[in-house]
């Protein structure tokens, strides 16, 4: 039987104390950290070499699926009440709302150093330190709005401008494409600094923080981020019923792109599944 992904706003007190109890233990196991390293190692830019998997290719939204499923089902574990929420940021828009509140995810971080001092992921509380990608901190930071230099969170007409484009994704399948729905999602754009951020990428920006960068999971807020990305791609789906994942076969060896994409039956590192395997999740779970 399907499961519920609530949006975090509707969320009860014992919903909240349970997913954040979930969460901690999940650290204390030494489980989440091997959630960081894999998303880092997996954060493959256009620039690099070799095959670009969770960002920068059609395969951004499977492989996130995946990976946000891989995380529930490590909560699932622990408590099978748990469900990853939803943070719909269209909607939830200041640095009090949504998730920030001290009984879940805490707030902002201090102004001198952006380190988090609310909330159960605090690094005072004992329960957070980050082990992955650190350098000379081992505390969560976050710098909501980014308050030296604002940046805004996407809006309602920056999601629908990604949802009404009614191709998944186009050659050359990476951050450069203008077209397809995927990219736009993503958010890769041109220009310069906060313009050329959309979507997705922007709220990562907004965030600040540890939620810039291939180690963004060290925060948590990345996985609300990650299922409102999903719900998205379902509402797309829902939108434009007759579309599927592209490319339907791999770019042939005179492309650029040739063993750097997966094409939608193909397997998707680091699992034994392929983006078509990915595409309809009504079994397994729902958003509300």
């Amino acid at each position: 039987m399907a499961y519920t992904r609530k949006d975090v706003s509707t969320l009860t007190r014992t919903e909240k104390r349970r997913f954040v109890k979930a969460l901690l233990e999940v650290k204390r196991r030494g489980e989440y950290d091997e959630f960081v390293r894999t998303h880092i190692e997996y954060y493959v830019s256009d620039g690099e070499d070799g095959l670009r998997t969770a960002h920068m290719a059609p395969s951004f939204l499977p492989w996130h699926r995946r990976f946000l499923l891989d995380l529930e089902e490590a909560l699932r574990r622990v408590d099978p009440s748990v469900t990853v929420p939803y943070w719909d940021w269209t909607k939830d828009r200041t640095t009090r709302s949504g998730p920030w509140t001290a009984d879940f995810l805490g707030g902002t971080g201090r102004r001198s150093d952006h380190r988090v001092t609310t909330g159960p992921f605090a690094h005072s509380e004992g329960n957070w330190t980050l082990k992955e990608n650190v350098t000379d901190t081992e505390y969560l930071t976050r710098d909501l709005g980014r308050a030296a230099d604002p940046i805004g969170l996407p809006t309602k007409s920056d999601l629908e401008w990604a949802l009404d484009d009614p191709v998944y994704d186009t050659a050359p399948w990476d951050s450069t494409v203008r077209n397809g729905f995927r990219n736009k999602l993503e958010g890769w754009g041109t220009g310069r600094g906060s313009v050329s951020w959309r979507n997705h990428n922007r709220v990562h920006r907004w965030v600040g923080g540890a939620m810039v960068g291939g180690a963004s999971v060290n925060d948590p807020v990345f996985w609300l981020h990650h299922a409102f990305v999903d719900l998205q791609w379902s509402r797309w789906q829902a939108r434009h019923k007759n579309t599927r994942y592209l490319p339907a076969e791999p770019p042939g060896r005179g492309s650029a792109q040739h063993g750097r994409v997966v094409a939608r039956h193909e397997r998707l590192p680091p699992w034994d599944v392929t983006p078509d395997e990915l595409e309809d999740h009504s079994r397994i779970y729902r958003y509300a």
